[in-house]
């Protein structure tokens, strides 16, 4: 099973937990800031680089897609860090 079927199929999108940002606390971080907070699939199948692609591909698309709801925000910044890995 690929790492992208593997993500949406163990329900990822529930898995992501904004962190309060240190110093405004009225702000949250990117949801992934270290290559470590990467869903458990995404690490365990795809090399080193494409997790590093994956990472800055999710949280770009995190902050493109703000205005969607959470659930299909986070779904499609998924799939679109998904796009970046097999396109790189």
């Amino acid at each position: 099973m690929e790492a992208a079927q593997l993500v949406l199929d163990q329900g990822i999108d529930a898995a992501v937990v904004l962190r309060s940002h240190p110093s405004r606390p009225d702000r949250t971080v990117m949801p992934y800031a270290d290559i470590d907070d990467l869903p458990w699939p995404v690490r365990a199948h795809l090399p080193f680089h494409a997790q590093e692609i994956y990472r800055a591909a999710f949280n770009n698309a995190w902050e493109q897609y703000a205005s969607r709801g959470e659930r299909q925000r986070e779904r499609i910044a998924h799939r679109v860090a998904w796009a970046a890995v097999k396109h790189k």
